[in-house]
């Protein structure tokens, strides 16, 4: 059974990734399409643009914190590096991180020239970033699912 702590761990976890990977995959799919198109004036985007840096690093904190409370309570060394639960717990940590890492690196872009008052170009260079950012949450969520399945 687990104890409060460990409830109010993995709860954080669960609700601070799919924010996470939500918020990146929603950017890709509803937002990023009309700063391309020119459809969004640059205020608005750049906006939207600070609330997903805002959510992917607290998220990326708030990972870090629940996952190793997690991966410190559930695993040794030998369990993480020497079964295949362990691999996909490692897989996961190095999305998470080229998660924040395309994250940053999309919106350093938009905010470059969303400072210029441009929204088509900077929406062009930070697209293939936010891209594989979605891209990313997905295998991330496809990971967690294998982790909660029991398949590993």
């Amino acid at each position: 059974m687990a104890s409060p702590v460990d409830t109010v761990m993995y709860t954080t976890h669960l609700l601070f990734a799919a924010l996470w990977t939500g918020g990146v995959v929603l950017f890709v799919v509803g937002v990023l399409p009309a700063g391309v198109a020119g459809d969004i004036r640059p205020g608005p985007l750049a906006a939207v643009t600070g609330r997903l840096t805002t959510i992917s690093r607290a998220s990326a904190l708030l990972l870090f914190l629940s996952g190793g409370h997690m991966a410190g309570t559930r695993y040794t060394v030998e369990s993480l590096t020497g079964s295949t639960r362990g691999y996909l717990v490692l897989a996961m940590i190095a999305l998470w991180f080229t998660l924040a890492a395309l994250v940053e690196i999309g919106g350093s872009k938009m905010r470059d020239g969303l400072g210029a008052e441009k929204v088509r170009t900077p929406a062009r260079e930070a697209r293939p970033f936010y891209r594989a950012g979605a891209v990313v949450s997905l295998a991330l969520l496809v990971v967690a699912g294998l982790l909660i399945a029991g398949v590993a």
